[in-house]
């Protein structure tokens, strides 16, 4: 029986796109069998694919010092249809940021406490000059959480 990983993501510049590209490309790794991974944008995800999900993966650019306006609108679409439903599930987070990243990683973190899931690897955050470098941080989450769920270990 496979497991699912569902990676959710807003990119306006591109450059999140980027990084939830390499995310993508961790979590399919052929390093890992028995997870199937399904990607789709803040805009297009729903509450059926966060219940759908045995973990997930958030990516979002810093706004204004926040998440995206789409992360916050899937955020506030999917809350109450999934609360008491997704408990203790896994979930990690990737940031694009102009600044320092920490609002738009706490304004989702707040969000999720009270969905009752446990994150369980660090956010990937790029902040100031794009590094192209670093998309294998993203790779790693990626296959990292795909991994966990393979292993049993999230």
């Amino acid at each position: 029986m496979s497991k699912h990983l569902l990676i959710v993501f807003h990119s306006q510049s591109g450059i999140t796109s980027r990084m939830a590209d390499a995310v993508i490309r961790g979590a399919s790794s052929s390093e890992v069998d028995g997870v199937e991974v399904r990607a789709l944008t803040a805009l297009e995800a729903d509450a059926d694919d966060l219940l759908w999900a045995d973990a997930f993966i958030l990516g979002s650019p810093e706004n204004f010092g926040y998440m995206s306006g789409a992360m916050k609108y899937f955020l506030d679409r999917v809350f109450y249809e999934c609360v008491d439903k997704i408990n203790g599930r896994p979930f990690a987070l990737f940031v694009r940021a102009g600044n320092d990243g920490g609002g738009a990683i706490s304004s989702m973190r707040r969000i999720l406490t009270g969905l009752a899931v446990k994150e369980v690897q660090e956010p990937v955050l790029i902040a100031g000059d794009f590094d192209e470098s670093r998309l294998s941080e993203c790779e790693e989450l990626g296959l990292t959480m795909a991994a966990g769920l393979e292993a049993g270990v999230f």
